[in-house]
């Protein structure tokens, strides 16, 4: 039985990817690294900061220290933070998705975003009060596909749960992903994964127990059915 959903932001929320992308584009180049388009999309996407650095250093054999990649961090969090003032974009249906799913389930959101952004998108799209639980990039040691931001949020669901009601598992959990890396974790961390097509077309999304072409007028019984 279903007992508790998990949202991601990037890409299911918001559309902030492009914003991502701009600003691991700009810092990069600034160090000499060209990341195109399609590879992010197709290498660094589920990433968190910290992570996507890293690979991208690791692919260009370059060597990163702790303090130059907090720098780096530092920078790419300067330039997302100004673009998201004005190009941030919520997609449609997404509000009225989250507030459907809240008041049947108690709802977490396990993202890689920074936590700055996080509370920064969930106040525009008006659903941060439907959260009991919220997991960021700063929250964990290990960004998707390490199932670790999942398993905090559940921790932290179990945490806020009713006194005497039963603790809530892993498999009686869903998981609300964009992403193949995020689609691993939830795989990873024992729980069910529904995918929006709003970053990979639904035949590269095969991790998935369930597409999603749209929030827009969804129904959550689909979501339900997954556990019967």
């Amino acid at each position: 039985m279903l007992k508790a959903i998990i949202f991601d932001m990037d890409g299911v929320i918001c559309d902030s990817e492009p914003l991502h992308l701009n600003a691991f584009q700009k810092v990069l180049q600034e160090e000499s690294i060209i990341l195109t388009d399609q590879e992010y999309y197709d290498r660094y996407l589920a990433y968190d900061d910290r992570g996507c650095f890293t690979e991208a250093f690791k692919a260009h054999d370059r060597a990163l220290d702790a303090k130059g990649l907090q720098a780096l961090v530092d920078r790419k969090g300067r330039y997302f933070d100004e673009a998201m003032k004005t190009h941030l974009v919520i997609y449609p249906g997404a509000e009225a998705f989250v507030k459907r799913c809240g008041e049947k389930y108690p709802l977490a959101l396990a993202s890689g975003a920074r936590r700055l952004e996080v509370e920064f998108v969930l106040k525009k799209a008006k659903v941060r009060g439907l959260f009991t639980a919220i997991v960021s990039a700063d929250d964990v040691q290990k960004g998707k596909p390490d199932p670790e931001s999942f398993q905090l949020a559940l921790k932290l669901l179990n945490q806020m749960r009713l006194n005497g009601s039963p603790e809530m598992k892993p498999g009686e959990c869903l998981v609300i992903e964009d992403s193949i890396h995020g689609l691993a974790a939830a795989r990873a961390a024992k729980m069910k994964g529904a995918a929006v097509t709003t970053s990979y077309k639904a035949d590269q999304l095969k991790q998935a127990d369930l597409i999603i072409d749209s929030m827009v007028g969804f129904d959550i019984g689909k979501l339900e059915k997954l556990f019967v």
